[in-house]
């Protein structure tokens, strides 16, 4: 049943208070300036509730954006292992923005702020915060939004829906010249850490990403036929990455003085019996041979990098370099497109000779 009250401010201005209650349903309340809105907004609602149609207001005005950011992370994130750290820490970051407001009253409007605040901030490293970087913090709240919609039923829509999201770079390629890769060979196989050049190596003849390297185990490394089964990979799909040639022979020679107290290729200086085991750290070795080789502005990552450019430039095609490197999509190869025009512009030499013949 709906109650209509009407009510004067202090300044002669009329406004409707609307409340509707029905018998099993939270009462919902609206304020309105014209009688007619007041009573049009009544009936909606009533009619909405008798005909089943779960009215999602109340919720949302019920709940602020901090509990939907803490039951998300208790309830969703665990079932997210690899990024469970990283989103925990963006959503924090929002809870601490906007945590306080009611759902009801984020707004697109409101996220804009908080997503040009993202883009302006300063991050610990002295420099902007990348568009990509960003992009990630609003996926994260998104899909926190998403299960509210739903599985809780705490809100109608995501309002992440109407807000824009910054455009991401076309993507960092840098890789190693033929004379920085054996200065950084150099250094790594003069490093203190005799793990350190094998794990270069591997990175650089089979793309693989730092944490599927540091995570291999010899249970997954078949040295006959020459591969390495990836189950923890980024996309969360298995993969079988080719061991041949130098990398190949690195891994046999390791094989054969391997640790008996640990499974991984590279486990630490001293397993700690009872706690879960962690690769060794190479991150002081890495920094100590980039800086004895004279190399600037490179990264680990950078190193999948170089595994992807030489392979464009040795001829191979982007759906191959998206095998190699375990990507879903040709989206993310096509950086190194250009890297690949000498072999693109043969292939299509070919094509003319056979259908006109030679010039």
């Amino acid at each position: 049943m709906a109650n209509i009250e009407k009510r004067a401010s202090s300044k002669g201005e009329i406004t409707y208070r609307v409340k509707v209650r029905l018998k099993g349903f939270p009462a919902q309340s609206a304020t309105f300036e014209r009688l007619t809105d007041a009573r049009k907004w009544a009936q909606d609602i009533e009619s909405a509730i008798r005909n089943g149609r779960h009215f999602k207001t109340s919720e949302a005005k019920r709940h602020t954006l901090a509990e939907l950011i803490d039951r998300y992370i208790k309830t969703v994130l665990p079932s997210k292992p690899k990024s469970k750290d990283k989103q925990t820490a963006q959503l924090q970051w929002w809870k601490e923005q906007i945590g306080a407001y009611a759902l009801a009253d984020v707004t697109p409007a409101l996220i804009v702020q908080c997503r040009d605040k993202l883009l302006s901030e300063i991050t610990v490293r002295g420099k902007p915060r990348s568009g990509a970087t960003v992009v990630r913090y609003m996926a994260a709240l998104s899909h926190a939004f998403t299960i509210a919609v739903r599985e809780w039923g705490w809100i109608e829509d995501s309002p992440m829906r109407k807000v824009t999201k910054p455009k991401e770079s076309r993507g960092r390629v840098r890789f190693l010249s033929d004379e920085e890769r054996n200065r950084l060979l150099k250094a790594c196989r003069e490093s203190s850490n005799p793990y350190l050049y094998p794990v270069v190596v591997l990175a650089l003849s089979t793309g693989m990403r730092h944490g599927e390297i540091m995570g291999l185990t010899w249970d997954k490394i078949d040295l006959n036929r020459g591969r390495a089964i990836l189950h923890e990979t980024k996309n969360g799909e298995c993969r079988a990455a080719a061991l041949t040639g130098h990398a190949l022979e690195l891994l046999k020679e390791l094989a054969k003085v391997r640790r008996i107290d640990s499974g991984l290729l590279f486990p630490p200086r001293k397993i700690q019996p009872q706690k879960p085991q962690k690769p060794v750290d190479l991150r002081d070795p890495w920094d100590a041979a980039v800086e004895k080789a004279g190399i600037h502005d490179f990264r680990f990552h950078d190193l999948r990098h170089s595994a992807a450019s030489y392979l464009a430039m040795n001829g191979a095609s982007l759906a191959e370099i998206a095998e190699v490197l375990g990507h879903k999509t040709l989206q993310m190869v096509k950086r190194y497109a250009h890297l690949s025009e000498g072999h693109t512009a043969s292939v299509v030499a070919s094509m003319n000779q056979k259908i006109f013949g030679a010039a």
